[in-house]
C-alpha cells in the first residue's frame, strides 16, 4: 500500500467546496484501486486567515508544505481583501518558493458539454497550454514613486532570463513530443517587445533543434486569440509567457464550455519540491455557498496530481468517471445542467466504484 501525503489548501470562495469534493473522490478512488491511499492534511490559510493574522499564511508556510508529496489548492481571492495581497501572499509565494516553473493547463471539450464554438465537439479542441510560471511579467519587480502626486510613476518590470526561457521551452517541446500530433505553437509579442520577447523567440529556435520530430510554429498573442476561436483544430501544445498564457488559458477554458472544468498543475519538473494542483476558475464569490460550484476542474486537477505522482492508472480511472458522468448529463449550471456540486461528486464516486 502506497500512501501519499497531500497538503490541501482550500483557501477562499468556492475553494473549500471543490477541494472537499476532490478529497472525497480521491478517497473513493483509493478504495477502488486498493493499492494506494491519501493522507490529507488541510491548512486553513487564505483571506480569513489574513483578516486574523495579517498574513495569508504563516512565515514558515513553505517549510510546513515541503514535506508533502503534493499540494491540492482551491482558490485565492476575496472581495474585501486586495487582489495583490491575496495572490502575492499565498499562491505566488508557493509557486516561486518551490520553483514550480511549468504551469500546465490541459483543455478539451468533455462529452455532453456544449462549447460556445458553433461546430466544436469533443476532439475538435484538445490542447495543453504550458505557461512559464516563475518570471516574465509576474516577476514582482518594479515599484511606485511620488504616490498621489501628478508625477506619480509605477513600473512593472518583465524579466526574462536565458535559464528561465530555455527550461520552459524544453519542457514544452518534450511535452509536444510525447503527444500524438507532435505539434507546438510558441506564443510571442516580439514585434512590440523587442528585448525579452525577441530573446524568447531566439531561444525557442535554439531549443527546437533538439526536437527535430516536433513541428512548431510561432504566433503573436493577439493573432493567437483569433486562431483559438476560428481554427482550434490547428493547435495542440502551446507555450507562452506568464501573462500571455494566463489570459489565453482562460479563453481556452471558456471555449471548452466553462472555467469550471479547467484544471492547472504547477510543476517542479526536477521534483526538488512538491508540485501544486489547482482548478483554474478562481474563488467565484458570486456562487460561494450555493452548492452549485462545478467540481470537475478539481477532479481533473486531481488526475493531473495522480499522473505526477506516478499513478497513471488511477488518473485514467478518475478521468473516465468524470467523462462518463458528463456524458450522462449530470452537470452543474455553468455548463447547462441542473445538478449540484454534491450530485456531480456522488455520481463520479459511483462511476469509480462501478469501473
Amino acid at each position: 500500500m502506497k500512501t501519499y501525503a497531500i497538503a490541501a489548501i482550500p483557501a477562499d470562495g468556492i475553494g473549500p467546496e471543490v477541494i472537499s469534493a476532490g478529497v472525497e473522490v480521491l478517497h473513493a478512488l483509493a478504495k477502488r484501486q486498493g493499492n494506494i491511499e491519501f493522507a490529507v492534511h488541510t491548512f486553513e490559510w487564505g483571506s480569513e486567515y489574513y483578516k486574523t493574522h495579517g498574513v495569508m499564511m504563516p512565515e514558515d508556510g513553505l517549510a510546513q508544505l515541503k514535506k508533502f508529496d503534493a499540494i491540492y489548492f482551491g482558490a485565492v481571492g476575496a472581495p474585501d481583501v486586495a487582489d495583490h495581497i491575496t495572490l502575492w501572499g499565498l499562491r505566488l509565494p508557493i509557486c516561486q518558493g518551490f520553483d514550480q516553473y511549468a504551469n500546465v493547463r490541459p483543455t478539451k471539450i468533455l462529452p455532453g458539454i456544449q462549447s460556445p464554438l458553433r461546430h466544436a465537439k469533443p476532439g475538435t479542441l484538445d490542447w495543453v497550454i504550458v505557461r512559464e510560471n516563475s518570471e516574465g511579467e509576474y516577476s514582482g519587480h518594479g515599484g511606485r514613486a511620488h504616490k498621489g502626486l501628478p508625477e506619480e510613476v509605477g513600473t512593472e518590470v518583465a524579466i526574462f532570463t536565458r535559464t528561465g526561457v530555455t527550461r520552459i521551452m524544453r519542457y514544452a517541446f518534450k511535452l509536444a513530443q510525447s503527444r500524438p500530433r507532435k505539434r507546438l505553437t510558441v506564443v510571442t509579442k516580439s514585434n512590440a517587445q523587442r528585448h525579452g520577447m525577441v530573446m524568447w523567440d531566439e531561444i525557442a529556435q535554439e531549443v527546437a533543434q533538439e526536437f527535430p520530430d516536433v513541428h512548431w510554429d510561432k504566433m503573436l498573442v493577439d493573432a493567437m486569440t483569433v486562431r483559438m476561436t476560428l481554427h482550434p483544430q490547428t493547435l495542440d501544445t502551446i507555450v507562452a509567457t506568464n501573462l500571455h498564457a494566463d489570459i489565453l488559458s482562460d479563453l481556452a477554458g471558456a471555449l471548452a464550455g466553462s472555467l469550471g472544468v479547467a484544471p492547472t498543475a504547477n510543476i517542479d519538473p526536477e521534483r526538488r519540491f512538491p508540485s501544486m494542483f489547482e482548478p483554474i476558475h478562481g474563488s467565484a464569490f458570486d456562487i460561494t455557498g450555493k452548492g452549485i460550484a462545478n467540481p470537475v476542474a478539481s477532479f481533473w486537477t486531481a488526475a493531473q496530481m495522480l499522473e505526477h505522482l506516478g499513478e497513471a492508472g488511477a488518473a485514467q480511472r478518475l478521468m473516465a468517471a468524470v467523462e462518463q458522468v458528463s456524458a450522462e448529463g449530470i452537470m452543474t449550471p455553468d455548463v447547462g445542467g441542473t445538478a449540484t456540486t454534491h450530485d456531480v461528486t456522488a455520481a463520479v464516486i459511483r462511476a469509480i466504484a462501478a469501473s
